[in-house]
């Protein structure tokens, strides 16, 4: 949601913001509402004030005797009562107009976020670990599953893109999970929570998934959402909060299945595990004071990047364009691992510094410390990582000529000491 105050005062800097994003202006639609709303309701308060006045007027009137007065002061209140009606009811129309339209307009970059299309623009950040050569033609993970990485079998229940994981790749998925949450719990300083699965409108609408992006969710008839990402139900903790500026930043993080439609991504990805409708994910989701939104954006890559570390895979991480951004995004880096199988680097998490966003939309600010009134905090939120795609990244990187797949040191104690598992391909 953005701010129309800061609109008023300067639209050449917001439509320049949206400029970069590839949208036209929109400052001059947004004002000419505005304008409007507020004019109906000076109007309103004019009518309300006159009919508190006609009605004090009436009761003198009666104490007179004037009872032709008193009567057409009644008429006139009886008549102000439906103006005001009708006003409140276009006044209403208003609002929901210009809401409309600011949630419809996505995030402003950042200065220093690159402007551009698509991934194209993209900047590279950093490359970090030297990718393995191999002996022996790299294989993708879904020749490497084997018959426990089961896609036959979810076809039957659920229909593509959906997999059905066994025995050791079972085991690995929550092993990972357990390693993630460990390192960001027991070192990085989050939270661990356990967070609903199913939420309302308005918690989808917080964090900008709704209006926008209702074609990718996938909704109950009765009014429940199955989150797409544990951002959702973390980041809405503290919606219609004030939060006490000494309390910040609140870290949380959670592993949670995701499920999306992944309605914009037909003819993508359409073999193995990368895009499918349900996934798990470890989240990562920090609450801060405005001037602490940028460095803790950096925090939290670090965080993300430090799994990557610790499992021994080579990757890199991008600076996202304006084009190739998140709706909620002032600034994201993506993390990119080496999957050699495809030989190329692919995503496995978004960090995304979103400023004070979606804290609009939900109604979250801090009380002013030693001050008056409040502000807007500012959310990120991030991947700490996505679970599947690690396990992708496990089977690629480590797998062996005889089609086991090795596994990193840190693991071994979650896999009850196993050093490597047959597939069974």
């Amino acid at each position: 949601m953005h701010d129309l105050r800061a609109i008023r005062e300067n639209p050449a800097a917001f439509d320049a913001g949206l400029k970069k994003r590839g949208l036209n202006p929109q400052s001059g639609e947004i004002l000419a509402l505005d304008e409007h709303r507020r004019a109906l309701q000076t109007d309103l308060q004019d009518l309300q004030n006159r009919r508190n006045a006609a009605s004090k007027e009436i009761g003198s009137a009666k104490k007179a005797g004037d009872n032709a007065r008193a009567e057409a002061l009644m008429a006139e209140v009886a008549a102000l009562k439906n103006n005001l009606q009708s006003l409140e009811a276009e006044e209403a129309t208003e609002a929901e107009s210009l809401d409309a339209l600011l949630m419809a307009l996505p995030n402003l970059p950042a200065d220093d976020v690159p402007v551009g299309a698509d991934e194209t623009a993209n900047i590279e950040q950093r490359k970090v670990g030297t990718p393995r050569s191999f002996s022996f033609a790299a294989k993708e993970h879904d020749a490497l599953g084997g018959v426990l990485m089961d896609f036959d079998a979810a076809a039957k229940l659920s229909g593509a893109r959906f997999v059905v994981l066994k025995g050791a790749l079972a085991r690995l998925e929550r092993a990972l999970a357990a390693f993630m949450l460990d390192l960001h719990t027991g070192e990085f300083g989050y939270q661990e929570v356990v967070p609903p699965l199913l939420v309302r409108d308005e918690a989808l609408l917080g964090t900008a998934q709704l209006p926008k992006f209702r074609e990718e969710q996938f909704g109950t008839t009765d009014g429940y959402w199955l989150i797409p990402t544990s951002e959702v139900s973390l980041t809405n903790l503290v919606r219609e909060s004030i939060l006490d500026e000494d309390k910040l930043p609140l870290r949380l993080t959670a592993w949670t299945p995701c499920f999306r439609r992944e309605a914009g991504a037909a003819g993508r990805d359409t073999r193995g595990m990368i895009r499918q409708h349900q996934f798990s994910k470890v989240e990562l989701v920090s609450i801060t004071r405005p001037e602490d939104g940028p460095a803790e954006h950096e925090r939290m890559t670090s965080c993300a990047e430090t799994v990557l570390q610790r499992l021994g895979l080579p990757y890199r991480v991008m600076l996202l364009s304006t084009g190739d951004m998140g709706f909620s995004a002032r600034k994201t880096y993506d993390l990119e691992v080496w999957l050699p199988g495809q030989n190329a680097y692919r995503e496995i998490s978004s960090c995304s510094w979103c400023g004070e966003f979606q804290a609009r939309r939900m109604g979250a600010r801090i009380r002013v410390k030693d001050g008056k009134g409040t502000r807007f905090v500012h959310t990120l939120n991030g991947s700490g990582l996505a679970v599947g795609r690690t396990l992708i990244a496990i089977l690629e990187n480590y797998q062996q000529s005889d089609g086991s797949i090795a596994l990193p040191d840190v693991l071994k104690p979650y896999m009850g000491g196993v050093d490597r598992i047959e597939t069974g391909r």
